[in-house]
């Protein structure tokens, strides 16, 4: 046989395979496909009836398990369009309303529970549904407790709360508070929305009101370092005191003498205030009364910047050194391990439970282990000396006379991008998740986008944000949050920049919102 012949015989069998069906599954086809013509004298006809109802005794006193044998037997024997119809058939079967039958047998909580789960964008659309599952998402508070997660897992959302004072009707309402119903937490959600935009929009424009504290230093102006709560600014100044400001009214509360020189870093917390000063001196003050409770003298030279935290305090100096100490109490402090390895003064220091990180005027970053204050590696890079710098998880942001600022991976010490900008040195810098803020001697502070700057994709025109221009001299020292930053510098004034409560321009175009919300 020739291989044609071959291929043709072949052919001629996989045509057999494939063959049209036969009466039987002609007639099943038909039944599936074109249910309009069905011949309803053959599908009800007395014998089929007969059949139909005897099967079904014979099932109906078989076990479950005999049952689901049987019917996957059955199935087994269909073809695949009987599959479908079977299929069509039993979808909405295998459909439960769940939200609606829980109620239904007291099991309210659970509905409730599974319904917290929900984003905005889906809560909006569950009210929807039917006026079950809005009854259920009424009565179970449930635009309620999804702001109260909010607040409870987003600082900035726990920050507005209190700043626009709705956190009063979350959680346990205070004593003889009238209780809020499903409608207020409805419509203060978008009203939350809306301030988030507005914040996060007077961010990237620069919008902002401004406060200003002058200082009136009578002798050396010009101040060094400060910190601030929702109560109160502390700043230390180059005329040797520690001014303590009413963070509303922006009075002076406090004057702390001591010092014999500037006061140069500072850093408090419930009970204490820690300062360093250009007379070489550690003083611990009591933030309540302004007592001074004790003077720590090791450097030799000024003590440029310090931190404490958990019983630790590390404090660096121009002498080039880096003082590791346990803090028992305020007046039980002692020196743990000293650390030398700069060659040029230590100008600032930061750590965590795992690193020391230090930065110098030999342009070098060093990182040590907080445990055993043993060298761990140097991060090398800028060009100049090293002013400032901020170390959070593996995160280091630092800034440079070289007018550069740079992000650093402390694990593997690579160098991850670097900002330019300024025109002088980079003098202080903070960072949070969103953004680096900078000051610098040039008299300018600048905003920039900290997840831009670390995606290498971005071009480096699109990371600067903005620059704000307030100050007339140097910036030394600023700090900031979701809604301010507050700044100081060689002008003698503080600057409070406030993103939160700016004045409405006349024909502002209010932001998009990122969800559906229905009114009711």
């Amino acid at each position: 046989m020739m291989s044609s012949d071959i291929e043709t015989s072949h052919l001629e069998t996989k045509m057999e395979t494939c063959s049209l069906p036969d009466e039987t599954d002609k007639r099943i086809l038909t039944t599936h496909l074109l249910p309009s013509i069905i011949n309803k004298e053959v599908m009800e006809s007395d014998e089929f009836i007969q059949e139909r109802d005897a099967c079904t005794k014979y099932f109906d006193n078989w076990s479950e398990g005999q049952q689901v044998i049987f019917i996957e037997h059955l199935l087994s024997r269909m073809c695949h369009y009987q599959h479908g119809q079977i299929n069509a058939f039993l979808t909405p079967m295998l459909q439960r309303d769940f939200i609606s039958a829980l109620p239904a047998k007291g099991l309210d909580h659970i509905a409730e529970n599974i319904l917290a789960y929900l984003d905005a964008k889906s809560l909006c659309a569950a009210e929807q549904v039917c006026k079950e599952w809005y009854r259920v998402i009424s009565e179970g508070n449930q635009w309620k407790k999804l702001i109260e997660r909010k607040v409870l897992t987003d600082s900035l959302w726990k920050g507005l709360s209190e700043r626009r004072s709705w956190d009063k009707y979350l959680f346990k309402q205070r004593h003889g508070e009238a209780p809020k119903d499903h409608k207020f937490y409805r419509s203060l959600y978008p009203q939350i929305i809306q301030d988030i935009e507005k914040i996060e929009t007077n961010w990237r424009t620069g919008q902002h009101q401004l406060q200003r504290i002058h200082c009136l230093s009578e002798t050396s102006k010009g101040i060094y370092c400060l910190q601030y709560d929702d109560n109160k600014i502390i700043s230390g100044l180059r005329d040797n005191t520690i001014k303590i400001w009413n963070r509303n009214s922006l009075e002076r509360i406090q004057v702390l003498t001591g010092h014999t020189g500037s006061v140069l870093c500072l850093q408090y917390d419930d009970n204490i205030i820690m300062s360093g000063s250009s007379d070489s001196t550690v003083r611990v003050w009591d933030l309540h009364s302004g007592e001074m409770m004790n003077t720590l003298i090791h450097h030799c030279e000024a003590v440029l910047h310090l931190r404490f935290d958990d019983g630790i305090m590390v404090t660096c100096s121009k002498d080039r050194s880096i003082a590791v100490w346990d803090m028992q109490s305020p007046t039980d402090i002692n020196l743990r391990r000293v650390l030398v390895g700069h060659r040029a003064a230590v100008n600032v220091v930061d750590f965590d439970e795992k690193y020391i990180v230090s930065a110098s005027g030999d342009r070098t970053i060093k990182v040590w282990n907080t445990s055993t204050c043993e060298f761990v590696r140097t991060l090398n890079g800028h060009k100049r000396g090293i002013a400032c710098l901020q170390y959070r998880e593996r995160l280091v942001v630092s800034g440079s006379s070289d007018n550069t600022i740079r992000l650093w991976d402390i694990e593997c010490g690579s160098c991850l991008r670097v900002l330019e900008g300024h025109e002088e040195l980079v003098r202080c810098i903070r960072f949070d998740n969103k953004r680096i803020v900078s000051g610098a001697y040039d008299g300018t502070i600048k905003v920039w986008d900290l997840q831009a700057a670390l995606d290498v994709r971005s071009p480096a025109a699109t990371l600067c944000l903005r620059t704000l221009v307030g100050h007339s001299g140097r910036v030394f020292r600023l700090q900031f949050d979701e809604f301010q930053i507050v700044s100081s510098s060689h002008d003698d004034t503080i600057l409070i920049w406030d993103f939160l409560n700016v004045p409405a321009r006349e024909n502002q175009v209010s932001p998009s919102r990122g969800y559906t919300y229905v009114t009711k």
